[in-house]
């Protein structure tokens, strides 16, 4: 394959569409899709080399195709990063992340308002195999130092996270883990590289699950991790190789052409999340909303310095209510008065949707786990689309304005 060698320094809305466009003898202008599971070979000599990593080759779709191979090139691109393995799923990318570094007696810094899955997978599915976690607040910083032990090897934090959007500082807990001698990954879902690239803020690792924006249009489910050319050709891949947690060429080809569009969806989105936090936030029936874009969110500053002065597409809020009970009865009640919003615990789509979080996203986590990641019962998520601002106002009011 080949295609005409790139100038350097071209924006990462450039990369999108350009990178790693490599074109097969037939000269076709979209990204070709490998739809195959093995590649022969020209001859034994040739294939034991390339078994044997002795030569480079595609052998085998599980570890080693093209359109998977475009895909890993262009998001490392696009990150500012020298390497890219991509996988399943977003969670199958922190599992190969977890098992490609960690080992029995090993420990863990995570911040406690990430994902829920990711809080099980740490918290009880490592925890089985000797890997000790220590979850801390997202935003303390000395939090974060305090829970350092001499076993400590990987920080992990969600940036904002969900559904609180609560943003750390990248750049402080980077200097924390490397003086600690360990690593810090840090899961770039929300935001995307068109918003946040970690790296420059002192990131080793970044996680995305393609499912979300880098898809945006909710058709497949992937996963990515990112990092430096070493640790993925020596650490992570060979997990990935053996454990079989592989993306398929068609996820990876969707993705790959959903990258297109992400810098002016992200863009797009952003503004009418923006706009629309700004509107709940002035509605009597609110008590609060969680949003990185507004002047009342505690790391504002933070936030619009680290993601290119843009807040995201993810908002939730209260509604306002006397008690959990009541409050959980108020949340469904405007979910469920929606004709508009899809109903469902996804994000990053082109359709805005609205979930529940304590019963769905976090609904596997303990009462208090959730309490202490702030989740409750009154809490409303919304991952705002590309539908016009006023359908989305006039979607919400039929459930605010009957409380």
């Amino acid at each position: 394959m080949s295609g005409k060698p790139l100038p350097e320094g071209l924006h990462r809305d450039t990369l999108a569409v350009r990178a790693a466009v490599d074109k097969t003898q037939y000269g076709e202008n979209a990204e070709a899709l490998f739809l195959t599971s093995s590649f022969t070979q020209p001859d034994s000599e040739t294939a034991a080399r390339r078994f044997a990593g002795e030569e480079d080759g595609y052998i085998y779709s599980r570890f080693s195709n093209p359109t998977v191979a475009s895909m890993e090139q262009r998001l490392a691109a696009l990150e500012g990063m020298e390497a890219c393995v991509g996988t399943a799923s977003g969670m199958g990318a922190i599992l190969l992340l977890c098992m490609g570094l960690l080992k029995a007696g090993d420990h863990v810094v995570c911040s406690r308002s990430v994902f829920g899955s990711t809080i099980k997978l740490l918290g009880t599915e490592f925890a089985r195999f000797g890997v000790e976690t220590s979850f801390v607040s997202q935003t303390d910083v000395a939090d974060w130092k305090a829970a350092v032990r001499p076993t400590t090897k990987l920080f992990f934090a969600e940036t904002p996270t969900n559904p609180l959007t609560d943003v750390c500082d990248i750049r402080a807990l980077a200097d924390i883990a490397h003086d600690a001698g360990a690593l810090l990954a840090v899961d770039n879902c929300f935001c995307s590289p068109a918003l946040q690239q970690p790296v420059k803020f002192g990131a080793d690792i970044v996680i995305h699950s393609g499912t979300k924006y880098l898809d945006g249009q909710g058709r497949v489910v992937a996963g990515a991790l990112c990092a430096s050319e070493a640790l993925v050709r020596k650490t992570f891949i060979p997990v990935m190789r053996s454990a079989g947690i592989s993306l398929s060429p068609f996820n990876a080809w969707v993705v790959l052409k959903g990258m297109e569009t992400l810098g002016i969806r992200m863009e797009a989105q952003s503004r009418r999340a923006l706009e629309l936090a700004q509107w709940l936030e002035a509605h009597p029936k609110v008590e609060r909303v969680y949003y990185p874009g507004l002047k009342s969110h505690p790391q504002h500053e933070l936030a619009m310095a680290q993601q290119s002065g843009m807040g995201g597409a993810v908002l939730s809020f209260d509604v306002k209510s006397p008690d959990a009970a009541e409050g959980r009865r108020r949340a469904f009640h405007v979910i469920d008065t929606t004709q508009l919003m899809s109903v469902t615990a996804n994000l990053g789509d082109v359709k805005t949707i609205i979930t529940h979080p304590g019963t769905t996203s976090h609904g596997r986590l303990t009462e208090d786990q959730r309490q202490a990641a702030g989740i409750r019962q009154n809490l409303v998520r919304v991952a705002v689309g590309l539908e016009h601002l006023d359908d989305l106002k006039a979607d919400l009011s039929r459930g605010l304005d009957t409380l």
